[in-house]
């Protein structure tokens, strides 16, 4: 299995925000999105986690117009992007973009009817810090939807990956994608950090030959 090699915490430079933004993960969004809405999650007040350019919880609002989402992102120049992008899709009735590190939330606890969140745990050096603001803020009853990637378990898998899902983008797109897969979490781990606040092993399996998810709807008290 390859080791995990942590790649930059978050991603915040004008030329990042716009090379990750440029990137066609249309397909994957809308797939996130309506795997979230499957779940049957309350809509009222979804925090999406990691938000980047906020492609996500416009998509969302494109799926389900009774949704409000709160979009948090460290990343000052995703944020700046994300603003512009909500705007243009028209939708900033709805979503209200939240410049906060994900660490340390400034929410109270149960202030989010769901949580969800893409890719942003292969960023966190120590996930359970995450996981555990993510457990914190979700309401009893809530819905936490998590997908990321899945570190492969050899290099030559990671560049078959790479090859296979990046081929078309540039040189720097392709290198930020296979840091990302070098930085992500396997399945058994991302069990293992779930145990500690919870959440049952059955409740995380691969979803593609790059990501898994994590599905865990909070008891009620």
């Amino acid at each position: 299995m390859l080791p995990r090699v942590l790649e930059p915490e978050a991603m915040d430079s004008e030329e990042e925000a716009r090379e990750y933004d440029e990137m066609d993960h249309s397909e994957v969004n809308r797939l996130f999105v309506a795997d979230f809405l499957a779940t049957s999650p309350s809509l009222h007040t979804v925090v999406d986690l990691g938000t980047g350019t906020a492609r996500i919880p416009i998509e969302l609002c494109r799926q389900a117009p009774s949704a409000r989402v709160l979009a948090v992102d460290v990343a000052q120049w995703m944020l700046r992007r994300g603003r512009s992008n909500v705007q243009q899709a028209g939708y900033s009735d709805r979503i209200l973009l939240l410049r906060a590190n994900a660490r340390r939330l400034p929410l109270v606890d149960g202030a989010a009817a769901s949580v969800m969140s893409n890719s942003l745990i292969h960023h966190i050096p120590e996930p359970a810090e995450v996981l555990g603001e993510m457990v914190r803020i979700l309401a009893p009853g809530g819905v936490l939807f998590i997908r990321d990637l899945m570190r492969p378990h050899s290099q030559q898998e990671l560049q078959r990956l790479v090859t296979l899902y990046a081929s078309n983008t540039t040189a720097k797109q392709r290198a930020m994608f296979a840091a990302s897969l070098h930085a992500a979490l396997t399945v058994p781990e991302v069990q293992a950090l779930g145990r500690r606040f919870g959440i049952q092993p059955e409740s995380v399996r691969p979803t593609s030959d790059r990501h898994w998810t994590l599905l865990w709807r909070r008891p009620h008290a």
